[in-house]
């Protein structure tokens, strides 16, 4: 049964999504018991959901009470959410690291290209002050496929990291610094470089170290200081195994086993497949935690499965990952 989800879930076309996640979420129904008990509660089950607008989605809170898994299993880590002092965080139970690991390969490669052929840069410092950080997991093993000698991890040296840039840019290296927002913006403040090999993306998150701002203003400063076109953004949560990429418009695009749907904020039961809501995700690769999550992003989705993430919506907690409000 592994081996078949697996193959099915990263070889998944368009046309057959709709199918698989209704299996998916017959499997999960019937080997999750938190997710079972929440389905029941809103009178769902296998014999009357038939499309994803019919699915339940977890509410990502969940993620902060319950262990959220399908089937019984010891995890192979388990994630927690950085969000702030003030905030209880989410733990993600992961059975199986290999599955995470093929998503963000598959992910990233599908539109950034062979790993191989870059150096990775990671600016996270309070991710990895912390640990137990799906994003630092994620950073460090690309770090180690691209096999880079340049590649790693910068906290608060920024000399050393504005040097280091330099060589690369030097020598016509294809580059990706990624990095936290407020760390970016440090960075950029101190430090101000002609990029035109490097990738700057952006994974959202002031985590109480500077004032919320605007993307577009976020993005207006580092493009300024690198002397870029635009700068890329990732999105994606410690509960999702999963990540969409914007190539610097601000629009999100998903690898093909990921989907958004928006729902109705005054009427959470109400999904839609465009226009503007709170955004629900659907994450087959999530397939032994839960694959469908009813975030607290706003955000606006395209006909062609393309997407905006708008800001918060009200009283949700303020994540460590989050994007900028509005």
């Amino acid at each position: 049964m592994d081996s078949q989800w697996n193959h099915k879930i990263f070889n998944v076309l368009d046309s057959d999504f709709d199918d698989l996640a209704v299996s998916v979420y017959r499997y999960q129904y019937e080997n999750n018991h938190v997710y079972r008990q929440f389905s029941d509660a809103l009178y769902k089950n296998p014999d009357v959901v038939r499309s994803l607008e019919q699915v339940p989605y977890l509410p990502v809170s969940f993620f902060k009470s319950h262990q959220v898994m399908t089937s019984v299993f010891e995890p192979d880590i388990v994630f927690e959410s950085s969000g702030t002092s003030a905030t209880v965080n989410s733990r993600h139970l992961v059975r199986d690291i290999s599955l995470y690991e093929k998503s963000f390969v598959k992910g990233f490669s599908r539109l950034y290209g062979e790993i191989g052929e870059w150096c990775v840069i990671g600016l996270l410092p309070s991710y990895l002050e912390k640990g137990n950080s799906s994003l630092v997991y994620m950073i460090d093993k690309l770090m180690q496929l691209s096999a880079h000698p340049d590649s790693g991890f910068y906290l608060y040296d920024f000399a050393r990291l504005k040097d280091k840039l330099s060589i690369l840019e030097a020598m016509n290296q294809k580059t990706l610094l990624v990095g936290v927002t407020y760390a970016l913006l440090d960075f950029a403040e101190l430090f101000q470089i002609k990029l035109r090999h490097t990738v700057v993306m952006e994974t959202g998150g002031m985590k109480g170290r500077r004032k919320e701002l605007l993307r577009d203003e976020v993005h207006k400063r580092l493009c300024k200081a690198f002397e870029v076109d635009r700068i890329h953004s990732e999105y994606g949560m410690t509960e999702l195994l999963s990540q969409a990429y914007s190539p610097g418009n601000g629009v999100f695009s998903c690898p093909p086993w990921m989907k958004i749907l928006v729902r109705d904020e005054e009427d959470p039961l109400t999904v839609s497949r465009y226009g503007k809501g709170v955004i629900n995700v659907i994450d087959l690769a999530n397939i032994y935690s839960c694959s469908f999550i009813a975030t607290d992003d706003a955000g606006k989705l395209y006909d062609d499965g393309s997407f905006e993430v708008l800001g918060r919506t009200d009283g949700s907690d303020l994540r460590g990952c989050s994007l900028l409000t509005l």
